[in-house]
């Protein structure tokens, strides 16, 4: 399977357009069976923004694609206007042997996130339901702090009980964006993933706009980081700790 993870568009007055187009273009070059966009579509939740980003994501040609929403997407009650673009912000589907899962991490007008008891239980629902072979969790917030992107402020204010339940039922894969810097952890046989940003000038870390290629085989997981008209990166490579190749 093919998994294309895209985060952090920020549509509004700091969206790179170009970048965020060669991302279309090159994620529709490779047909992935599903595209995730784990949130922060706009840059203060403002009809305008909504508009401009159904405009771009309405161009992804793939087999599902899967939208959350993140913490500026709240902003502004953005929070009442993402249904009616994208539809209900937690949602489940399940893709041949593979079960994802998106969280809504998002609160209005609060920076950090958190998942809550009553999504808790959803989400365990949807765990305990779906008999597949392969688990995705994902949402906008992290779960563990990501190197680079200075002190600590707006992690899942709940993470610890997410984490317990994610890897307590077998989930293999998070992904999750918000701090603008692409990163891995693994946990156990946990795997999350970090996006960075495709396409607003707000870069921490890695100095470049880019986005996720995930390729899933028999439970294995490959992931690589594209800058949109530029290279690809190993996740695990040393390139992506460095701050010299801006």
């Amino acid at each position: 399977m093919l998994i294309i993870h895209v985060s952090d568009l920020h549509c509004g007055p700091r969206l790179k357009r170009d970048f965020l187009q060669k991302a279309i273009d090159e994620i529709n070059s490779m047909g992935p069976d599903v595209v995730v966009v784990t949130g922060d579509l706009t840059e203060e939740g403002l009809v305008t923004e909504f508009q401009e980003a159904k405009l771009y994501l309405d161009q992804l040609k793939c087999k599902r694609l899967v939208v959350g929403s993140g913490n500026h997407d709240s902003r502004t009650t953005g929070y009442l206007l993402f249904p009616k673009f994208f539809g209900e912000p937690s949602s489940a589907i399940q893709l041949d042997d593979t079960l994802i899962v998106m969280l809504n991490s998002s609160r209005p007008d609060r920076q950090d996130g958190e998942i809550g008891y009553n999504q808790g239980l959803w989400m365990k629902q949807q765990l305990d339901t779906f008999d597949c072979a392969f688990k995705i969790m994902a949402l906008h917030h992290h779960l563990i702090p990501v190197p680079d992107t200075g002190m600590e402020q707006n992690i899942v204010c709940d993470a610890g009980d997410l984490l317990w339940t994610l890897t307590s039922s077998g989930v293999n894969l998070v992904l999750c964006g918000h701090r603008h810097r692409p990163w891995i952890w693994e946990l156990g046989n946990l795997s999350i993933i970090h996006a960075g940003t495709v396409s607003t000038d707000k870069l921490r870390g890695f100095y470049h706009n880019t986005y996720s290629i995930i390729r899933v085989e028999d439970s294995r997981i490959e992931a690589y980081l594209k800058i949109p008209g530029g290279e690809k990166y190993d996740f695990k490579r040393p390139s992506i700790k460095s701050l010299d190749i801006l």
